[in-house]
């Protein structure tokens, strides 16, 4: 079996959202993950500001989260598909392992904001300004606390992957060595979203310890929403 055989997976689950035939839905996802990011940046201010966590900061709220950029991964991923005897040769085992938990990790985040995108189309108008307080009667009523916890808990395992993976010395000069020839069979975008995870690590002594802080925090949030508690994403 093909070890890019989970991208393939990924791509048809991401291909198969409602938002690519519903531009009303699509503009509200939008509209979700740019609150959600705007939250996320807000509620780990001070542990993003932090000198060494800057870079994992950004890599978690430009890749990790999904968003409109996640288009064009999703068409990179098609074009490394149709070579992948080519990007198996050229990509080191434990960076497709590692990809691989990365992008599952941005597809099931655009999932569930798909399901609160059209939770809110259901119950406002399209215009209508994104709020704390819709979001969380949203999340309420849409009752993700499970899936939102199995989120994090991947969040964890991806945390524990790339320490296991990503810190050797060897790994990221075989990866560097790829470079020239990932330009040459268009595979940019796939390249520079696992680039930024390795440059991400370099001022960390722990992607695990990181995200465990991280996930700690978006625990507690979610525990708030769904205990009735008022103004749950403040700081």
């Amino acid at each position: 079996m093909s070890k890019l055989a989970a991208f393939d997976q990924l791509l048809l689950e991401y291909q198969s959202l409602a938002c690519h035939q519903d531009p009303a839905l699509k503009q509200r996802l939008h509209d979700v993950q740019a609150w959600m990011k705007v939250r996320i940046a807000a509620t780990h201010e001070r542990f993003f500001a932090q000198p060494e966590n800057q870079l994992m900061a950004q890599y978690f709220l430009n890749r990790l989260y999904g968003g409109p950029d996640f288009d064009a991964m999703a068409l990179q991923i098609e074009r490394l598909l149709k070579y992948a005897h080519k990007a198996e040769s050229l990509l080191p085992d434990n960076a497709i392992k590692t990809g691989t938990k990365s992008v599952s990790l941005a597809v099931f985040a655009t999932q569930l904001d798909e399901q609160v995108a059209s939770q809110l189309l259901a119950d406002y108008p399209l215009d209508t300004p994104i709020s704390d307080e819709i979001m969380r009667l949203t999340l309420i009523k849409l009752d993700q606390a499970e899936a939102r916890y199995t989120q994090l808990q991947l969040l964890d395992e991806l945390g524990v992957t790339l320490d296991k993976y990503m810190r050797s010395t060897m790994m990221y000069a075989a990866f560097r060595m790829c470079k020239g020839v990932a330009h040459k069979y268009h595979f940019d975008e796939m390249y520079d979203f696992i680039q930024e995870g390795f440059a991400a690590m370099k001022s960390l002594k722990s992607a695990a310890t990181f995200i465990q802080i991280f996930t700690q925090k978006e625990r507690e949030i979610i525990d708030k929403v769904h205990s009735g508690q008022p103004n749950p994403f403040q700081p």
